[in-house]
């Protein structure tokens, strides 16, 4: 096997990390040019996976933001090994008080500036008034979640922390399937009749993204730390020694992530799969891809030590908040992209043009983050 870190990071957690974090920051937009372009049944197929789903249902798209989550859950173990070689114990929970009080100011800190991150991707800058800020914000779940998901890793063994997986699920089945709505009732999985979108109509302040829920809402944002949870267990199951040789790893990874699938799956009959209310049949559906996806990057470079192929995806996700940030509106791209490949595009026929320069943002995205890759210039947070 491979040494598995490089500057103290996994490269494969960097390498999906930087995968799922491709198709937001560009890759989405390539595949719907070339579904324009060449309209042959695959391109069509994977434009209509870069969407959303209306409600119900799943897509690749939906499945790229808890995939990224739980890859923040499974670097957790990873992030708290050195403090718990210092502080000479086995587990977290063993930690004395004083090191849990600085690992939890550590935490919050990072929460904060995670979730005052994601109100200025939201626009808060641009001064438009209470009434018109979004502050409910993909990074601020990010953050909210991870920050849960670590207190709870911080003070309860493996058991505990299953315990707490659970109840979480099943306390989220419960009260959205059995706490009525006022003028709607109980169990009304709709995006107006959902315990969810009603707490967020009532509590969540400012503008709600689609009008009578949040997808990054505040009841929603509970089952999102199961998802971080998952992310946990599979990196404690790494880090931990055992006598299970790698092949063996990789069997135990692969049967955990049909077994997931397969929850989803039946308890999507009487709790749909859902990304928008992140239904608990959603995060155990995801979370088994979400093992797939890394039991292939871990194979093809932690365990067969194939690494080069995956460096533009590492370029991203060694710096992945600040690419995400950067592409959502706060760098134009675009604007240089068509400074220097501009002419050279327009050479090109017409209805292969998009594609082109959807290319071109991507080189110019991938050439920052080689610069600062270089450099060793990382957003850390």
């Amino acid at each position: 096997m491979s040494d598995t870190t490089t500057n103290g990071r996994l490269i494969s957690l960097d390498a999906l990390r930087g995968f799922v974090m491709f198709w937001i920051m560009s890759g989405e937009h390539i595949i719907h040019a070339l579904a324009k372009a060449a309209p042959i049944p695959v391109f069509i197929w994977m434009s209509s996976q870069l969407h959303h789903t209306e409600w119900d249902g799943i897509t690749f798209y939906d499945m790229i933001f808890p995939v990224f989550l739980f890859v923040a859950g499974v670097s957790m173990p990873f992030s708290f090994d050195k403090k718990m070689k210092i502080a000479g114990v086995n587990t977290p929970s063993e930690l004395p008080s004083k090191e849990k009080r600085k690992i939890y100011l550590s935490m919050l800190k990072r929460t904060c500036i995670l979730l005052v991150l994601g109100f200025v991707v939201n626009g808060l800058l641009k001064f438009d008034g209470y009434e018109q800020t979004r502050f409910a914000s993909v990074l601020g779940r990010i953050g909210l979640a991870w920050f849960f998901a670590g207190i709870i890793y911080l003070n309860f063994d493996i058991k505990g922390q299953v315990l707490w997986f659970v109840g979480i699920l099943v306390g989220y089945y419960v009260v959205m399937k059995w706490i009525p709505v006022p003028d709607f009732g109980a169990g009304i999985l709709t995006k107006e009749g959902s315990l969810e979108g009603y707490i967020d109509r009532m509590l969540l302040p400012g503008r709600l993204h689609s009008k009578v829920y949040d997808p990054e809402g505040l009841l929603s944002t509970i089952p999102a730390i199961a998802t971080a949870l998952l992310g946990m267990f599979l990196g404690t199951f790494l880090k931990v020694k055992s006598s299970f040789s790698a092949n063996k790893k990789l069997l135990i990874m692969f049967i955990s992530a049909l077994t997931l699938m397969l929850i989803g799956l039946i308890w999507d009959y009487d709790f749909p799969i859902n990304k928008h209310l992140w239904t608990s049949s959603f995060v155990f559906f995801v979370g088994g891809f979400s093992v797939l996806f890394f039991t292939f990057f871990y194979l093809t470079i932690d365990v067969w030590g194939f690494h080069k192929w995956a460096f533009p995806l590492i370029l991203i996700g060694s710096n992945s908040i600040l690419i995400y940030m950067a592409s959502e509106g706060m760098v134009n791209f675009g604007h240089t992209a068509n400074y220097v490949f501009g002419g050279a595009i327009k050479m090109a026929p017409l209805i292969w043009q998009p594609v082109f320069t959807t290319l071109s943002v991507t080189l110019v995205q991938l050439a920052l983050l080689y610069f600062l890759y270089k450099r060793k210039w990382f957003l850390k947070i």
